[in-house]
């Protein structure tokens, strides 16, 4: 049996990236993670930490900005996985130029876990957003590095334990706000699974140079679709108020940022549906759950069910 390749992951403290970092480690795969400083003695961060630790998971100390760090981190390992946050998506030219300096990397994943860059037909401010992402992979592609990207589309830890109401910490009991007319099919992805399902990426040829869209049959609804099974589950049927497409978008244009761009991804997602309009066509990817079956992921009715 081939020995599993080494795995550093960078941005692996943050919200996806710790569920990547635990994937890896219990996939089997010696896993680093690279760490600033600060972050070993940061209360916030130090359960994860502690997790890491007894994952035997190897901590690296270094930083995005530190090229001499970066570059020695990417020589010990085989693959190299970005999960940095959106404000870093740009500077992941850091760590493209720290591979190509090391030449000895595999494979990389820069940080996708989202909309697919390319595959989308996002309005601004969330077309820049997504656009930077397709720069990178761009980027990534010119340099000749080998590549899988992970479009994850929406966490469900996010998104399922309020149906993304505003303003509220629960899922809705009377009343529900639905964006356009609630049809278009969006995906609902469990954290731990996107780890996992990127991990099992890192050594499989199938996905070299492809995408791996996350998009299991069982967490692909419509807003509408999603109200229903709330419904069912809570025995109760809610009040619900339509925000026609037109009004979105003048919310957009009058939003405050960030705002605007979380609703302008909202947009992209539950009014254009761009998680679902494209077929995905072996050429250039696979869907996750088709390819490894043996994957048993949470689905967003047990995902749900949690917060009856």
């Amino acid at each position: 049996m081939a020995e599993k390749s080494k795995v550093l992951v960078i941005g692996g403290t943050g919200y996806i990236g710790k569920f990547i970092v635990e994937a890896s480690a219990k996939e089997g795969h010696p896993t680093f993670a690279l760490v600033r400083e600060t972050t070993l003695s940061d209360p916030v961060k130090e359960n994860i930490i502690d997790n890491f630790k007894n994952l035997g998971v190897r901590l690296l100390v270094g930083d995005l900005y530190d090229h001499e760090s970066l570059v020695k981190a990417i020589k010990q390992v085989d693959v190299v996985i970005s999960a940095v946050g959106q404000m870093q998506i740009a500077d992941q030219v850091k760590i493209i130029a720290a591979i190509k300096e090391a030449e000895n990397v595999k494979r990389f994943l820069p940080s996708e876990f989202g909309t697919d860059a390319d595959l989308n037909t996002a309005i601004e401010p969330a077309k820049s957003a997504f656009g930077i992402k397709a720069q990178i992979r761009r980027a990534i592609e010119a340099e000749g590095i080998p590549y899988t990207y992970v479009p994850a589309n929406c966490f469900a830890g996010y998104f399922l334990p309020t149906l993304s109401q505003p303003g509220v910490t629960s899922p809705p009991r009377d009343t529900v706000v639905i964006l356009g007319d609630g049809n278009p099919k969006a995906v609902f992805n469990h954290e731990a699974d996107i780890g996992t399902y990127t991990i099992k990426t890192v050594d499989d040829p199938r996905t070299l140079n492809k995408t791996l869209f996350i998009r299991p049959p069982k967490n692909t609804y419509s807003f509408n679709e999603l109200v229903t099974l709330w419904e069912k589950l809570i025995g109760k049927i809610l009040e619900k108020t339509y925000v026609p497409e037109k009004q979105l978008l003048k919310q957009i244009q009058e939003a405050p940022c960030p705002l605007n761009i979380v609703l302008a991804i909202c947009h992209s997602n539950f009014v254009d549906g761009d998680y679902t309009v494209f077929e995905i066509k072996s050429s250039f990817g696979f869907e996750a759950s088709e390819l490894y079956p043996a994957v048993k992921y949470t689905t967003v009715e047990e995902g749900i069910s949690r917060f009856v």
